[in-house]
């Protein structure tokens, strides 16, 4: 067994994978305990310790998935996303480059990639994108023309709400996540313009409860498709290791089954 086999092997041992989700917490928590200037006048030094040590195991470990894998690592996006992830520890943190280096606690995103639950959600998330972007795209169009017929309507009496397109736009997001909505904006907007409600309840009832299910609905159905074709891939996988075990069993037992005739030819 070569090398590059045994740290293959290595590297998909479930314990591996347990170990490198262990270290990614752990640095998680580093890096929050480094926003404490308390806890850094104390313990800043040991922090930074364990922070510059799990960056070394992030970097160990994309070294040997480099070697077991070789130039097929770049094919797996999930390979690539670890790779930029662990890299943007390396840029330099000085000349303009400071707020950079809130991008490590980006590392806590590789969880992602370890867990297969979280990496399922993506999946599914990043397959319902195209039937999501036109949804956004309808989304769209009804804000702009919500927030046309606002500006029209509501400008003259509430300049701070509805005085502009992207401050309509703006209030009219605020009504559609039903935040502070009634009391807030509308009932106050009533108070001069009773025919108000007209405009804002067809509004709700279409952009909240009918285009944002969709998008839920979009998400949700490309999750259990994703879910569907990862057991089927484990099914056949197993179908297929099970058909390995039998010919290898069959060509265990062909040379016995064929000694066997032969003697009994003999006798």
């Amino acid at each position: 067994m070569t090398i590059r086999t045994r740290i293959a092997d290595f590297i998909d041992r479930p314990s591996f994978r347990n170990g490198i989700m262990a270290v990614i917490l752990i640095n998680a928590v580093a890096l929050g305990l480094e926003t404490s200037e308390t806890v850094m006048a104390e313990a800043g030094g040991l922090i930074l310790t364990i922070d510059r040590l799990c960056l070394a195991i992030f970097v160990l470990e994309i070294a040997a998935k480099l070697v077991a894998r070789g130039p097929s690592f770049f094919r797996s996006g999930w390979n690539v996303f670890d790779f930029v992830i662990v890299a943007v520890a390396f840029i330099p943190s000085g000349q303009g480059f400071a707020v950079l280096r809130a991008l490590r606690i980006l590392r806590l995103l590789r969880v992602i990639s370890v867990a297969p639950t979280l990496r399922r959600v993506v999946e599914g998330f990043v397959t319902a994108l195209p039937g999501m972007g036109s949804v956004f795209l309808l989304m769209a169009v009804i804000f702009y023309i919500a927030s046309v017929m606002a500006t029209k309507l509501f400008s003259e009496t509430f300049p701070e709400w509805f005085g502009s397109l992207g401050a309509s736009a703006y209030s009219l997001f605020q009504i559609m996540t039903l935040e502070s909505w009634s009391m807030g904006i509308v009932r106050p907007v009533m108070e001069v313009h009773p025919e108000a409600w007209l405009f804002f309840v067809p509004f709700i009832l279409v952009t909240t409860f009918a285009v944002v299910n969709l998008v839920v609905g979009l998400i949700v159905n490309s999750m259990q498709d994703a879910h569907a074709q990862e057991s089927n891939a484990a099914t056949a996988d197993y179908r297929v290791e099970v058909l390995q075990r039998l010919e290898a069993i069959e060509t265990r037992l062909s040379p016995a089954s064929g000694e066997t005739s032969k003697a009994a030819v003999r006798d």
